[in-house]
């Protein structure tokens, strides 16, 4: 039997494009593995305290990381951290849903991604996630391609591939819709048919990259 973890970041529920996409992602990973298991971790519904951190480091690094009164009990942040290094390790496959927020990632992202980085073997490139699939399914406001006026402004993607990628070894696929605002924002109207063309090709990608790591699994 097969797990997915499913990581979701959006402050948001209805609406959510990236939500959306790891719902399209997900579909196409259970037609392939119908009797698999999803992990389910909402980030941005049920974020990690951001004083959780400092309250890891300081127990395995054995430094006070932090004053008493901002750090969380050491106890509790260790016991969480192993739970959320636990999900990753114990998964065959993870998609991570995650919108591009002030052309970065949200503070619960990075706190998770500071949790997980903690573990010495997850961060040693050659651990136990080494070879992993996993899948991004980002969302953004607006346009961030070559040749745009925000070209380079995009400092999520090349985050989550450095962290997932280089750090943690695992094989990073990608399914990115542009241009979401465009129908919320009236400066953007001209480019709602650009957005939704972007956020239809999104959603084949997903679920092309779902169906592609199911098989894979299937087959090992």
């Amino acid at each position: 039997m097969t797990t997915l973890l499913r990581v979701d970041a959006s402050i948001r529920v209805d609406g959510s494009v990236s939500r959306a996409l790891a719902d399209s992602a997900e579909a196409a990973w259970r037609a392939e593995h119908p009797d698999g298991v999803v992990v389910r971790r909402d980030l941005g519904q049920h974020p990690i305290p951001a004083n959780v951190w400092p309250a890891v480091i300081s127990a395995k690094m054995g430094f006070d990381a932090a004053p008493d009164a901002d750090r969380a009990d050491s106890t509790e942040a260790l016991a969480l951290a192993d739970d959320l290094i636990a999900e990753i390790k114990n998964a065959d496959a993870v998609l991570l849903a995650v919108p591009l927020y002030n052309y970065g990632i949200s503070q619960h992202v990075k706190t998770w991604i500071d949790v997980l980085v903690s573990e010495q073997e997850l961060a040693a490139g050659d651990g136990p996630l080494r070879g992993k699939p996993v899948i991004f399914t980002l969302a953004r406001g607006g346009g961030y391609g070559p040749g745009t006026p925000r070209d380079g402004w995009d400092h999520a993607t090349p985050y989550l591939e450095r962290i997932f990628g280089d750090v943690f070894g695992m094989n990073v696929r990608k399914a990115v819709a542009e241009l979401t605002l465009a129908s919320v924002t009236p400066a953007m109207a001209e480019l709602i048919p650009a957005s939704k063309i972007a956020e239809e090709e999104a959603h084949i990608t997903a679920k092309e990259h779902a169906a592609a790591v199911a098989k894979e699994l299937a087959a090992a």
